[in-house]
């Protein structure tokens, strides 16, 4: 049985709780980044962020953060926040299309959950946080750049490749693609979209997903399967690494799969050590 409403230690939290928030997301900026990231746009109203922050709150002090929304992803959890955050979620019901988060805690919170949301599409319980905050190791590729708002149409292709083969579903099946393609478009006119295009065609590209705290954090790398191999991917992060640091934050984070040798193997190449562990569930 959950505890009843009226005193349940987890609450719905709002911009009046902003430098507490702030304060605890600043304990973890590389792990923590992407929360951070959607805070410090939208601050903690759930209409203007999209989604819901609840805070385990002790004696008075936020404790702990779970984020929710498309992303179910705890913060600075310990064993008791993430039985009461999956209390609420339960409550709730599931409104999210992955559970994300340290690795710890994701399983935690998977073990509590399962009962109710299972079974999972995929659980991904190890992936290698990695990070890196100074130059690349290896030389960039001179040319990945920013994608103009014109190349859209050029990006769209190898973007749905892209999330089709990391996630395992494609992204424009339940509206088309309209959903996804703002998201991407979204990326690009804020100048976080990368590639190396040759004649209308990407061979490389990743996204900056997040940026607070001193951190941005890559996302969405993708190669041209007919090129793997050739080093685009290690070079290509690269550059991306030394943009990123150049306009937006001197470290830089990603998480990669555990069985994607690879990758891990490029990133190695590039510079990039380990940070922590994350995992996904995927619904």
């Amino acid at each position: 049985m959950g505890l009843p409403l009226r005193s349940a230690p987890v609450r719905l939290l709002d911009d009046r709780d902003l430098p507490s928030v702030r304060q605890l997301l600043a304990r973890d900026p590389v792990t923590d980044v992407f929360v951070a990231s959607r805070v410090e746009a939208c601050g903690l109203d759930p209409w203007r962020l999209g989604a819901e922050v609840w805070g385990h709150v002790v004696d008075g002090r936020i404790a702990a953060l779970c984020y929710s929304g498309a992303n179910l992803w705890p913060v600075g959890a310990g064993s008791t926040s993430v039985k009461l955050f999956a209390e609420r979620a339960r409550r709730a019901g599931r409104r999210c299309s992955s559970i994300v988060g340290e690795a710890r805690s994701v399983a935690e919170l998977w073990r509590h959950l399962e009962p109710a949301w299972g079974p999972a599409r995929e659980v991904r319980g190890e992936q290698p946080l990695l990070v890196i905050d100074g130059p690349p190791l290896i030389r960039p590729d001179t040319a990945v750049r920013l994608v103009r708002p014109d190349e859209l149409d050029i990006l769209m292709p190898a973007s749905i490749a892209m999330f089709t083969e990391e996630i395992g579903v494609s992204p424009i099946l339940a509206d088309g693609g309209a959903l996804y393609r703002a998201r991407v478009a979204e990326f690009v006119g804020q100048r976080r979209s990368f590639a190396h295009i040759e004649d209308g065609r990407v061979l490389f590209k990743a996204e900056i997903g997040a940026i607070a705290g001193g951190v941005s954090q890559v996302q969405g790398v993708w190669v041209d399967p007919a090129l793997r191999g050739r080093g685009y991917g290690a070079a290509g992060t690269a550059s991306v690494v030394a943009l990123a640091q150049a306009m937006y934050a001197p470290v830089v984070s990603l998480y990669v799969n555990d069985f994607n040798t690879p990758a891990r193997r490029a990133y190695e190449r590039v510079g990039f050590r380990r940070a922590g562990t994350f995992a996904s569930v995927l619904f």
